[in-house]
């Protein structure tokens, strides 16, 4: 196996779980594993999930939908993405449950389902401040009310999307929770079924209480992550990633030399230099260039020179390191620890973008089931 691997620990995802419920009351728990289950795996991490029973699965696409279903899941899916006129069939064929955002969509998949004689299973999609997808909630009482009345449609679910739930002191996310229920209110006056209301992400999981309705939606929280560096920590979730390599090369070098395209860095003193064999090719950031560090022998090791498309350099200073020795770029060795919300920090970008960029080059190993 490459030397260079992800480490998931399965044992962290279930304390993870467990604590989401706990602080929720026990609300039916959707767990979000598009993108690669947050770059820990999708079948695996999904499969895991099903086995600790929550409610249902959250993916972006169709393709990851399919792939679940072939791979043996049973469990409801439901996939978040904008929906085409050509993918209805294979929802249906494939028993996925999709989003419905207009008027436009719920006409065609009623179309659809009656020539098949067969019935969809929606989520109504309503915009209450994202901006992203969905009819707005102030129109949205006429296609809450065609949905309901469409034959060949079941409403399962209507949902929105928090656009600032991260930051606990955004006025704009009680509004959206305000704009959503007054919306979803037409379910009662039209004297049916109230549907599964959904609106809670990660954030609202975290701060919003009155987001959790009837179904949560957690994702990057599920795997030991906050949304951003700056979110408070009030649930001590464990982070179950760990990104590990070994030093493939090492060589000292005089004052003066200079390592890595463009010779970004220069040694101020004679150095020790190891290789570490991964690089933006696997999806770790090519901004961590000359600024982030990796953990060798518990020290920290700053990165020298740019990061390459499958390798790196990082200055050891003056401690002779061997090829081999153990490297941690995410995650604890010794009594030293990176963190992934410590990363987006310096790469300028969110912890999102450092877990899910980790792609299908780099082999997962998983622990602790």
């Amino acid at each position: 196996m490459r030397p260079s691997y992800i480490e998931v620990d399965l044992n962290n995802l279930r304390h993870n779980l467990a604590l989401i419920r706990k602080h929720t009351d026990n609300r039916a728990v959707m767990a979000v594993v598009k993108a690669n289950a947050y770059g820990h795996g999708l079948l695996r991490v999904a499969q895991f999930y099903e086995k600790l029973g929550v409610n249902c699965l959250g993916v972006a696409l169709l393709e990851e939908g399919i792939l679940l279903r072939e791979s043996g899941i049973t469990l409801p899916i439901v996939v978040f993405g904008g929906v085409s006129a050509q993918q209805i069939p294979e929802f249906l064929e494939w028993n996925l449950e999709f989003f419905v955002a207009s008027p436009e969509m719920l006409e065609i998949t009623e179309k659809i389902c009656k020539s098949q004689k067969r019935q969809a299973t929606v989520h109504l999609k309503l915009d209450s401040g994202m901006g992203r997808i969905g009819i707005d909630t102030e129109d949205s009482a006429k296609f809450i009310e065609d949905a309901v009345r469409a034959k060949h449609i079941r409403v399962k679910g209507v949902c929105s999307h928090l656009a600032c739930a991260d930051d606990p002191e955004n006025p704009l996310t009680l509004k959206q929770v305000e704009r959503f229920l007054d919306a979803v209110s037409v379910f009662e006056r039209l004297g049916v079924e109230m549907p599964l209301r959904h609106l809670a992400n990660s954030g609202g999981v975290l701060y919003f209480p009155e987001s959790h309705l009837d179904l949560i939606r957690p994702g990057i929280l599920l795997y030991g992550v906050y949304p951003d560096a700056l979110s408070p920590h009030i649930l001590d979730v464990r982070p179950a990633l760990q990104l590990k390599s070994q030093v493939s090369f090492h060589k000292s070098v005089p004052s003066g030399f200079s390592v890595s395209y463009g010779a970004t860095w220069t040694s101020e003193k004679p150095s020790e230099i190891s290789t570490v064999p991964l690089g933006y090719g696997d999806g770790y950031r090519r901004q961590l260039s000359n600024c982030g560090e990796v953990l060798i022998r518990g020290k920290r090791r700053k990165i020298a020179g740019r990061v390459c498309m499958d390798q790196f350099m990082v200055n050891c200073e003056n401690e002779s390191i061997k090829t081999g020795d153990e490297i941690v770029l995410i995650g604890r060795q010794q009594d030293q620890c990176i963190t992934v919300e410590e990363l987006s920090v310096l790469a300028e970008t969110i912890p999102y973008e450092i877990l899910t960029n980790l792609n299908e080059r780099l082999p997962r190993i998983y622990t602790n089931e």
